[in-house]
């Protein structure tokens, strides 16, 4: 800010501050009666002015953008706290998930001052990444209640905003959310550097510059075990394990320590199996009220204009402040009124956020005296808009209609549920329909998921939510639907059509294929089948879903390896209506390691395939989870405190199945022998590789003699190789491209060409590539040693033994189809390799002038020897990964 524009801002504060108690405010022939200091609104005339000085002329090399500032926000909401400032001018409410199954209802709140969060689900953080919602804005979480389709994305988002570096973060709910935090710390670390301000519906209201947040507490007569704990068309398991059955499960083997995670956070253990006392409390919901801060009315220039108001000067401040403070001004012996000169003040409307989960809670909410102060005669002025995140089960009652009723005509409703019919992950349809027309088998088209229970009748008008749906509060209320994602697949498949000789390719491939005798001749068994639902790294992301790859075994039986947040969003877009069906096939889940993007899609997953039993008709049996043991310290709390989950799983550490490993106690061994019978396989043997503590790698052996590899993350690892000898399918990680070595090093990944040597060396029949840095979103950078015997996966491609002779024929049409993005990637990657090798320069010149020799030289190898041996604190954290 220029010299000028800061005098003049100076000046203007310091007039309007003067205090005018036992005199009246001349301003050439303008009198103001003031009994008081005047608003802070008179100011913005001033401020106006400076900001106008002080843009007026370009800056000298204003072109240079300087780094982004992602704090700036938090800064400027600083600096507003010292003024009185008015109400928002600019309040919207809109919808980022539906509510659809793959989609769980989550509420996006904007303000010029402030942006909210109501209910964050699983695939909540891709969603906003995707439609440009910015997560860093947040800072304001509020949770409905403790539940997995409301926090399955809060530990994601938690991440990503401390990442970010934001300071801070408000979150408001049940009590068990400060459990819930401290249960996230099992994975995902020390979260220091951001302060999460958690205020249980016992505290006081909550107040920022926008408005004030009231939170009433729903209490449904609910037990442990009802099924109204479930989401619609589920029952609980048969039953939890006794406490004996448990307390064999899940404590430590006998002679292992406990470990440090373990033991931490788990306080003094309340009960007889040496557990907390449990919290879980599903008969509480929590209902928002949100009133918007009053607003001035806005001031009317033209008819100033017309009545010779000093408009344009700095007379003009004083004026605009005592018309809108509601005083009456005299100017040049004319007395204006307020009423002639502004808009009617806006006292600042209304919206309650409503979750009614099931049956139980109907009666509650309904007879809830602080909600019935904002219905027809009520002590309050009527809620401009009720959001309904009710199962249509609750909305057929009679109950629920009728208080739905009881709002005036000029409340909306907004009805966020399973029946919501909008498209989401747009971008995610819009690849694979272009994927398609490579190879249709090999990248599917994605599949719609419909319901089959009807929309129940309402008497109120009332609008279902539909992605991105706005409901616009200020300046003036009213429905906006410009922003809701279209999915056009014509369109999609015309705009590749437009990329420069990738038809052309495409058709050269087909021919190939055709032609290819041993293509055409191979006989193709259905299985193994493997489905790849997630192939980026780090966070999810509008085109690569984080970590989670099918393996279909049979007809009858299926393997997960790994399972990020958002897998079963995954699962519900390839198979559409069959998803229950695939779910009920799921016998096992391996987790490599203990970083967020491998294994928070996990809880969801176990509820959803519970569901899926249900639904149709079968038994329920545990799941089959290998994974780090460590992982039971975040399940324990997590079901303590939350949600009932132990009962869903059988847990075989992944340790005990490494080779040379102790002997597994009986209850293990016998988990073993039940997983490898049920899946045909001969062998699931685990070996620890090079990435953070207790990741491992997975291989499977069927009875068949087919052997799928599976890495997890990892550097180049030789335990991993000799594990996979003569592998018939590796899938292995490649996070970064070749010339980034030294950053894999620091992250403990591999890079494209380590990847495959690992595969080579391995003598494996066939190396898939996978886990993604999120910088190639569409693909990723060839390397010089890719061959017949490599290929590239994808979100929702599906490969078998027979596709290995078609895969690397893909790679010209996908060279064709992203060759914009390879050539960008490609430029940034010779930027880079000049940059190095300036500082190398630089390096080796300052060496020969102030190093002696082999001095400094082999204290940077030996340097380089110690990060390689044990991960540094930055590669710990698995946030930090390259981007």
């Amino acid at each position: 800010m220029n010299t000028v524009a800061s005098c003049c801002k100076s000046i203007a504060w310091r007039f309007l501050n003067h205090n005018f108690a036992r005199r009246s405010l001349v301003l050439g022939t303008c009198n103001v009666n003031a009994s008081e200091p005047l608003s802070y609104v008179g100011v913005l005339y001033f401020h106006q002015m400076a900001s106008n000085s002080a843009g007026s002329k370009k800056q000298p090399g204003q072109k240079q953008k300087p780094p982004k500032d992602t704090l700036r926000h938090f800064r400027s909401k600083e600096n507003r706290k010292r003024t009185d400032i008015p109400g928002p001018a600019t309040v919207y409410v809109q919808v980022v998930g539906s509510g659809s199954r793959d989609n769980d209802a989550s509420l996006y709140v904007f303000s010029e001052y402030n942006r909210y969060l109501f209910n964050c689900g699983e695939g909540t953080q891709r969603l906003m990444q995707e439609h440009k919602l910015k997560a860093a804005r947040l800072d304001n979480i509020f949770i409905t209640r403790m539940n997995w389709k409301n926090v399955g994305g809060l530990s994601g988002m938690i991440l990503t905003l401390k990442d970010t570096g934001v300071p801070e973060c408000v979150l408001c709910g049940p009590p068990q959310l400060e459990k819930y935090i401290n249960a996230i710390r099992s994975f995902s670390g020390p979260l220091d550097e951001i302060k999460l301000s958690v205020r249980p519906y016992t505290a006081p209201q909550h107040t920022d510059d926008t408005m004030t947040i009231s939170q009433i507490p729903i209490f449904a007569d609910v037990k442990e075990g009802s099924p109204s704990r479930s989401s619609p068309g589920r029952r609980s398991p048969s039953a939890s394990p006794p406490t004996k059955q448990r307390r064999e499960l899940w404590r430590p083997q006998e002679g292992e320590e406990p470990s440090e995670d373990s033991r931490e956070g788990r306080g003094s253990p309340d009960n007889r199996d040496g557990r907390m006392k449990s919290t879980r409390d599903p008969s509480l919901v929590i209902a928002f009220v949100c009133k918007l801060h009053p607003k001035k009315g806005n001031f009317l220039v033209p008819k100033a204009k017309e009545l010779g108001l000093p408009v344009g000067t700095a007379a003009i401040g004083p004026i605009i402040a005592a018309l809108k403070d509601g005083k009456t001004v005299t100017y040049e012996g004319k007395e204006i009124l307020p009423e002639q000169m502004c808009t009617p003040a806006d006292p600042g409307p209304v919206f309650l956020v409503v979750d009614c989960p099931s049956e139980e809670f109907v009666q509650p909410l309904c007879s809830n005296q602080q909600l019935q102060r904002y219905q027809t005669g009520g002590s309050e002025d009527p809620a401009m808009l009720v959001v309904h995140m009710t199962p249509e089960s609750v909305l057929k009652s009679d109950e629920y209609k009728q208080w739905m009723e009881r709002f005036p005509s000029s409340t909306e409703h907004l009805i966020m549920n399973e029946q919501a019919c909008t498209a989401h992950n747009v971008r995610s349809h819009k690849i694979q329909s272009q994927l398609n027309l490579i190879h249709a088998e090999i990248f599917p088209e994605l599949k719609p998921l419909t319901t089959k229970e009807p929309q129940s009748a309402l008497h109120v008008p009332n609008v279902r939510a539909e992605c991105l749906l706005k409901f616009q509060l200020r300046p003036k209320q009213e429905w906006q639907r410009d922003a809701i994602p279209v999915c056009d697949r014509e369109e999609f498949v015309k705009e590749a059509g437009e990329v420069p000789g990738f038809l052309q390719e495409v058709e050269q491939c087909k021919r190939l294929l055709a032609a290819d005798v041993e293509v055409q001749s191979a006989k193709v068994d259905k299985y193994p089948e493997v489905v790849f639902l997630g192939t980026g790294s780090a966070l999810p992301m509008k085109i690569r879903n984080v970590s989670g790859t099918l393996v279909n075994v049979s007809s009858t039986q299926s393997v997960l390896l790994d399972c990020g947040e958002g897998t079963f969003g995954q699962l519900c877009r390839h198979y559409g209506d069959s998803v229950d069906e695939v779910l009920t096939r799921l016998s096992t889940i391996f987790v490599s390691h203990l970083h967020a993007d491998h294994h928070t899609g996990l809880l969801n997953l176990l509820l959803q395939r519970e569901r899926a039993m249900n639904s149709l008709g079968k038994s329920f049996m545990p799941i089959y989870l290998v994974a780090p043991v460590q992982i039971m310290t975040w399940l324990n709390q997590y079901h303590d405190h939350c949600q009932e989950i132990l009962s869903h799983i059988n847990i075989i550490p992944a340790k005990v199945l490494c080779e040379g490993a102790e002997m597994p106690k009986y209850k293990t061994k016998s988990f073993l022998q039940a997983m490898l019978k049920k899946n045909d396989l001969t062998r699931f043997q685990t070996c620890v590789v090079r990435h953070c503590k207790n990741a491992f790698a997975c291989g499977l052996t069927h009875q068949s003699g087919w052997q799928v590899v599976f890495s997890g993350d990892t550097m180049p690892c030789d335990a991993l190789a000799r594990m996979g000898a003569n592998a018939t399918l590796l899938i292995h990680e490649a996070t970064l491209e070749d010339g980034m070595e030294e950053e894999a090093v620091e992250k403990r990944h591999s890079t494209t060409s380590q990847a495959i040597g690992i595969g080579m060396k391995m003598n494996a029949e066939f190396i898939m590539l996978n886990h993604f840095s999120q910088r190639y979103a569409k693909i990723p950078l060839f390397s010089a040693d890719f061959n017949e015997k490599v290929g590239i996966a994808f979100d929702h491609m599906k490969i078998r033994v027979g596709d290995f002779r078609v895969l690397p024929r893909l790679i010209p049409p996908l060279k064709a189809l992203f060759a914009e993005e390879i050539e960008e990637m490609e430029e940034r990657r010779g930027r880079r390799e000049l940059r190095v090798k300036g500082l190398a320069e630089e390096a080796n010149e300052d060496k020969e002038t102030s190093s002696p020799p082999g001095g400094d030289a082999a204290a940077g190898r030996g340097a380089k020897r110690e990060q390689e041996e044990e991960p540094t604190g930055e590669a710990n954290s698995k946030r930090l990964k390259a981007l």
